[in-house]
């Protein structure tokens, strides 16, 4: 399938669609939901994504969309990460996630982990907004958002 194809569909525009990613390590508060800070835009179709100042996704047109969120942790500390989840929201409530308990083991070694979490949301055009959201929990040190791991992904489903 050539890009012309995949952006009209067959039966309709995939348009808007967009793909972020997070550049530069993002600091987090230890077990505190924290907005994912998108920075680098790779495409967006109808500039409906605010990559400098509400890193959120607002889209223009009405529909169902799919989203995609991929995120990749670290912490200063070793064996200090319990628990790592990650959320899309939607008006600024989680709408789905997922989760990474970690089982420690005695080596010492700083674990970076991802997560990944994806849905199929209705967005009105006007006023509905998508982010990404973490939440890291750790018994010491200072977690993190890894730099260039961690990407949105959002287009507008054919209908």
């Amino acid at each position: 399938m050539t890009r012309a194809n995949f952006v009209s569909g067959v039966g309709g525009s995939t348009a808007p669609y967009v793909a972020v990613y997070k550049s530069g390590d993002q600091a987090v508060s230890d077990n505190t939901w924290t907005k994912i800070q998108f920075n680098i835009e790779l495409v967006d179709s109808a500039n409906a994504f605010d990559a400098s100042t509400n890193h959120r996704f607002v889209p223009q047109t009405a529909g169902y969309y799919f989203v995609d969120l991929n995120v990749g942790i670290g912490c200063t500390g070793d064996n200090t990460i319990d628990k790592f989840l990650g959320s899309i929201y939607k008006n600024g409530s989680a709408i789905t996630g997922a989760v990474v308990t970690r089982d420690w083991d005695t080596v010492g070694i700083n674990y970076q982990d991802s997560i990944n979490t994806s849905t199929i949301v209705q967005l009105n055009g006007s006023s509905d907004y998508i982010e990404g959201y973490v939440k890291i929990d750790v018994t010491s040190g200072t977690p993190r958002v890894e730099n260039q791991k961690a990407s949105i992904k959002i287009f507008k489903m054919t209908e």
